[in-house]
């Protein structure tokens, strides 16, 4: 048996973990995190991509969105503005996972909307970065 694979996929800004702002987001960069993912999941072949290009965003999602067990998405800011990366995720068979590292809905009122939300099986919002964790083991376990 072959084993699943799950993009983990990180917009705008997300580049900057570790050194932007601390006191949110913690001070571990992405890159150091993915390495402990890694380390949890052994049976998983995790892939992992940012950007902060909306339409580079998009083809993330359709070059894997036919092809992984799913995807862990979070958006960033396009959270709240693009229908483009809702649209492209209806799009795909493969079942995404919303996470925010903040607590979005304790923050600005513009970020208490999510446009991928609707499309997403779920959202983890606020539990820093474990909430990645929780949804590749949601994904992992996903009909079973």
């Amino acid at each position: 048996m072959s084993q699943p694979t799950i993009l983990i996929l990180n917009g705008p800004n997300l580049n900057l973990l570790g050194k932007r702002e601390p006191t949110v987001y913690g001070t571990l960069s992405f890159e150091d995190y993915f390495k402990e993912l890694q380390n949890k999941f052994p049976t998983v072949n995790l892939i992992y991509q940012q950007t902060n290009v909306e339409g580079e965003l998009i083809n993330f999602i359709h070059q894997y969105g036919f092809e992984v067990k799913g995807i862990v998405f979070n958006p960033g800011a396009y959270t709240h503005t693009s229908v483009a990366l809702r649209d492209a995720i209806q799009a795909i068979p493969s079942p995404v996972v919303e996470v925010h590292i903040s607590q979005v809905h304790a923050r600005e009122e513009f970020r208490h909307v999510s446009h991928i939300g609707a499309v997403s099986k779920g959202t983890i919002t606020g539990l820093g970065l474990h909430g990645y964790a929780y949804a590749i083991d949601y994904l992992l376990n996903l009909g079973s």
